[in-house]
């Protein structure tokens, strides 16, 4: 066996595992996209899965072909309403130091909390900024 037959065997080993990562990805995007589908109903999800079980191969490439587009928007849909969510629960959880100051001012004025209280939350509020 000389040099190139094991340098080509070595060439071939890493095409193989590249196709397998490649073909492994869009079998986890395709089934990932199924049930992210809202709109198809419990049968027709069972469909493509039993014939992803047993044509893995053909059914990847036939979802791909008929049912790409939508997984396309699908996608983009949920990055959206995840990155609305988390802008509201920032908005909604962050607080500026000025709220915080006022807050603890009006629980002070309250008699809810001694002026020395006041000041360490004062102090925090403004050390985290």
């Amino acid at each position: 066996m000389s040099y190139w037959d094991n340098f080509w065997d070595i060439i071939w080993w890493v095409f193989t595992v590249t196709v397998l990562f490649a073909y492994l990805f869009t079998l986890f995007a395709v089934i990932s996209d199924l049930f992210r589908d809202r709109g198809l109903s419990g049968w027709a999800k069972a469909a493509w899965v039993i014939f992803l079980v047993f044509f893995p191969f053909l059914t990847v490439l036939v979802y791909l072909i008929v049912r790409g587009r939508g997984m396309n928007e699908r996608a983009r849909r949920e990055s959206q309403e995840l990155q609305n969510s988390t802008e509201e629960y920032i908005r909604r959880v962050a607080s500026s130091p000025t709220d915080e100051i006022s807050k603890a001012k009006d629980l002070l004025d309250s008699g809810a909390i001694t002026p020395q209280e006041f000041e360490a939350i004062k102090g925090r509020a403004l050390s985290a900024v």
